[in-house]
């Protein structure tokens, strides 16, 4: 059992006195519906039972000590809850410390220190959203322990708001939201614009959802993320100005094609139009798993990969090789890059018969090509945060 490593590194570290509680936070995968959930549209992510574990107690002072099994070399990262601000130094303590940050904003000060062990077995920096996975299990431990009045939903919104303003990445909601409101056995069909969100039951009967992680390191921060953000809203105030609408989500294909000439430069086009297509096909493909045409899914879930390769190019070499090897194994029903690309990982829907298969043959091709290996997780869809003792 993972977390009792976890709370025995915990009281070697820092004692076994006092009231000690372990906390789990899963790591989510999004199904399709990709870059639209800062330009209004729908998502469709789920949960996974993979995720980060956290052992905390509460201090009588405001200290903040900080520890993860993953950064070993790190060591202990301390701080102090009077002293809340991003520090290159801090390195991922940044991301509690973003939440107790913005738990004071919102007007929940948090009054005494901790001492947190964390443990995560999301691949770090796959695009699994490891970073949103510590801020919702921040977020919940400082619910448990200060008994702060916030919903998993407020949870989702206080990370995002800690990522957005403390962190300084120009995240969406839909990582936050999709780990904070997670439900085994279902995704969760969100509109970014609203909130309006509904559990979609994932029946992939004689299926398994197989992650390849490409191993490409990427850090969203620095990566073209917040480029193609602010392209997507010059491309909207460029449509703006012809027709009434708040989101690129909120066109058809049919109103795109209508209006977009008034954006003025071409690869403005490309990038709004994959905001507008992508939607579209998320709520196609949330439509079919109602209907179990499962093999419609996977044929969205390609057109997706092929649109952020080509009308939103945020793949790159690494992603491509994953995704067109897996389309070349028989008993693959659909494959696209998950996540916001640039390296990461892909998410693809492979028969039970073909799993081993899949990973043989993707795996020996990827690293002929790219020069090293990739990795591969059969992945079950897993709740939302929880208390485990």
């Amino acid at each position: 059992m993972i977390w009792q490593d976890v709370l025995a590194k915990f009281k070697e570290l820092f004692g076994d006195d006092g009231e000690i509680g372990v906390y789990f936070a899963p790591g989510r995968v999004n199904m399709i519906g990709e870059h639209t959930d800062y330009n209004g549209g729908h998502v469709f992510p789920c949960a996974l039972t993979i995720g980060t574990y956290g052992v905390v107690r509460k201090r009588n002072d405001k200290k903040l000590r900080f520890y993860s099994m993953n950064f070993e070399n790190l060591g202990i990262i301390e701080s102090s809850i009077e002293d809340l601000k991003p520090e290159k130094e801090a390195d991922w303590t940044n991301y509690p410390k973003g939440v107790i940050w913005a738990f004071g904003e919102k007007g929940m000060k948090v009054d005494c220190g901790m001492d947190l062990v964390l443990f995560g077995n999301i691949p770090n920096g796959s695009g699994l959203s490891s970073s949103a996975s510590v801020e919702v299990l921040t977020g919940y431990i400082l619910k448990n322990l200060f008994g702060f009045d916030v919903t998993n939903q407020d949870l989702a919104l206080i990370g995002q708001y800690s990522e957005n303003k403390f962190n300084g990445v120009n995240c969406g909601i839909m990582d936050q939201f999709a780990i904070a409101m997670g439900k085994a056995g279902h995704a969760i069909f969100l509109d970014t614009a609203t909130l309006d969100y509904t559990y979609a039951p994932i029946k992939l009967e004689n299926a398994k959802i197989v992650i390849s992680c490409s191993n490409k390191k990427r850090g969203l921060g620095d990566s073209k993320y917040n480029e193609r953000r602010s392209e997507c809203e010059t491309a909207l105030s460029e449509i703006q100005q012809v027709v009434g609408i708040n989101s690129l989500g909120d066109l058809t294909e049919e109103q795109f094609e209508q209006y977009k000439s008034a954006i003025k430069d071409e690869v403005r086009v490309q990038r709004a139009k994959h905001a507008v297509y992508e939607n579209q096909r998320t709520v196609k493909a949330v439509e079919a798993l109602k209907n179990n045409d499962v093999a419609l899914f996977g044929e969205l879930m390609n057109a997706s990969h092929v649109s952020l390769r080509d009308d939103y190019e945020v793949t790159g070499i690494e992603l491509d090789t994953l995704v067109e090897e897996a389309w070349k194994v028989e008993g693959v029903i659909g494959s696209r890059m998950t996540g916001a690309g640039f390296g990461g990982c892909t998410v693809s829907i492979v028969k039970d018969e073909a799993v081993d298969t899949f990973i043989e043959q993707v795996g020996k091709a990827y690293e002929a090509k790219i020069g090293y290996a990739a990795d591969f997780y059969v992945v079950e869809i897993g709740d939302g945060p929880q208390k485990l003792a």
